[in-house]
Parts: structure tokens; C-alpha cells; sequence
């Protein structure tokens, strides 16, 4: 997978735990299973914590977690399962996560636009053409939206649910 931030690709820091031991540092992205194995002590390693969430898995189930948590990742096994955007609003707004939010799995070029809307700083991709499209420098563009986001926007006066991006203005 590649993973996208601001608008660029890079490397990640981040690993999958591959056994049951933590290491001694680093970065460990563990699944919410295995987050839950791990006792405070664990916990309170050096180590920086990050978890997935599956569709399924809500954001409450790791809120009393987030202040120890460096990411949350939401998974999006098909393009088609909106929950993940959900998931992240949530995140930001009820319980003010400031770390890394990052969507994994079937990350479409035609909805990179609407992820950053959601909150999500970073988008892991699978999808070559996606991949392709995005290293070429194109970027999707939207000015219209029925849902509010992260960004400033301007209500529209015949529509107000309709808000269009400030950046499109």
C-alpha cells in the first residue's frame, strides 16, 4: 500500500505487530483485539500506539483509549462502506482526537476529497490507479457538498444544506 499526506507520498513508520511481543520502539499499529490483550504497563511502553478499527468496530469502543493512542486507522474494505467517514467524525468532534486519522483499504481517487473532509490526515492505497493518478499530480475536485466538513465553507443561500468549499470560491 502507499500511503498519502499532504498531498504527496511517503514512507510509513508504522508496523504491524508480527508477534505477540511488543518492541522495545517504535511504531505498532495493532488490530482492536489485540490492543485490548495488552495490560496498562504494556501500554505505557515507549512505544507509539495505533489502532484499526473494522467496519463494525466504533469509534466508542477505543474512546477511553484515545489519549494514549498516536493513530486510528479506519478500515475500508470496499469503497462502498461509508461508515469509516462516520467513524471519523466522530472521532474529531465527540471526542477530539488530535493524532493521526488514517483510512486504509479501497481508497478511490474520485473520494480522496471527501476523506480529508471527514478528518482523516492520511489515506493508505491500494488502488494502482488511484496510486497513478494521484502521483501524476491530479487531485479530485468537488465546490459542492450536503454535508459539513473540516474545511471553511460558505452556505449556499437557495440551499442550506448546500455549502461550497472556500478554497473553490
Amino acid at each position: 500500500m502507499a500511503l498519502y499526506r499532504d498531498g504527496k507520498f511517503e514512507s510509513d513508520s508504522w508496523r504491524r505487530l508480527e508477534a505477540d511481543e511488543l518492541p522495545e520502539e517504535g511504531h505498532v499499529l495493532l488490530s482492536l483485539a489485540e490492543w485490548r490483550r495488552f495490560t496498562a504497563e504494556q501500554k505505557s511502553s515507549n512505544i507509539a500506539f495505533g489502532v484499526v478499527l473494522e467496519p463494525g468496530e466504533t469509534a466508542e469502543m477505543i474512546a477511553e483509549d484515545l489519549p494514549r493512542l498516536s493513530l486510528v486507522a479506519v478500515s475500508f474494505p470496499k469503497f462502498t462502506d461509508g461508515r469509516g467517514y462516520s467513524t471519523a467524525r466522530i472521532l474529531r468532534d465527540r471526542y477530539k482526537f488530535a493524532g493521526e486519522l488514517r483510512a486504509v483499504g479501497d481508497i478511490l481517487f474520485d473520494q480522496a476529497q471527501l476523506y480529508g473532509r471527514s478528518g482523516f490526515d492520511s489515506l493508505d492505497i491500494k488502488d494502482v490507479v488511484t496510486i497513478k493518478l494521484l502521483e501524476s499530480g491530479r487531485k479530485p475536485v468537488m465546490t459542492h457538498f450536503y454535508q459539513p466538513g473540516e474545511e471553511p465553507e460558505i452556505k449556499d443561500s437557495k440551499s442550506p444544506w448546500r455549502r461550497r468549499s472556500t478554497s473553490q470560491a
